[in-house]
């Protein structure tokens, strides 16, 4: 039975990767390193903040790793891209909302980030928890940060379902024992489904709980990727 929602954020809740990438290139290049979109397509598998920048600029001390991730945050914050919620979220929450259904927000953003961006979109109030990287000691795929958000809705793992867009955020939400619900463009759909997401869908745009109880109850079996999207 279907008691709780978990959502990841960045790609999930809200449409954010273009504007990471600018950003990441922009701070990228004020320490004279240039990349590319392909280069950061790291951005899209759910790494963390930490892993990024370690990933790029070698071995750095936890006080480095602080300062310049508020600096990536800064040129994030300051992207000409404009940041708003995936299509059909809002109609999606709220319909949730008048259910009586528990939500909560796992994501490997800093706490920073991810306060300020629900804050400036209006979602906070929606969510009973929120877990960010500064909460567990390893990032996805380990599920710790999907057992740590059922916990804090009392809610057992069994009974929740993950909304991710990443195949590391799909691993670890079916590490924890949580049926996953993936959201994905096309070219990205097959990858998600072998990663173990029960089904995919492109946005939340005519989602309800009763379809999405049907979607990730539903065996996936041979079937391709446009035969389960909504």
């Amino acid at each position: 039975m279907l008691q709780a929602i978990i959502f990841d954020m960045d790609g999930v809740i809200i449409d954010s990767h273009p504007a990471h990438r600018q950003a990441w290139q922009k701070f990228l290049l004020t320490l004279g390193k240039r990349v590319s979109e392909t280069d950061l397509d790291c951005i899209l598998e759910g790494w963390r903040r930490e892993d990024i920048l370690r990933h790029f600029l070698g071995d750095l001390t936890k006080a480095q790793v602080v300062e310049y991730g508020n600096r990536k945050d800064e040129f994030f914050q300051q992207a000409g891209v404009p940041i708003k919620p995936v299509s059909g979220l809002c109609e999606f929450l709220n319909h949730l909302e008048v259910l009586s259904i528990p939500k909560a927000v796992a994501t490997s953003a800093s706490e920073r980030r991810t306060r300020f961006t629900l804050d400036r979109l209006q979602l906070t109030r929606y969510f009973a928890a929120i877990v960010t990287a500064k909460d567990v000691l390893n990032g996805k795929p380990d599920p710790a940060i999907y057992h740590l958000a059922a916990e804090q809705m009392g809610v057992s793992a069994r009974h929740i379902v993950v909304i991710e867009d990443s195949v590391s955020g799909v691993r670890a939400a079916k590490s924890a024992g949580m049926k996953c619900l993936a959201i994905a463009s096309d070219s990205r759909c097959d990858v998600l489904l072998r990663a173990g997401a029960d089904n995919v869908i492109q946005d939340f745009v005519g989602l309800t709980l009763d379809r999405l109880k049907l979607l990730v109850m539903s065996s996936r079996g041979d079937r391709k990727p446009e035969e389960v999207r909504v």
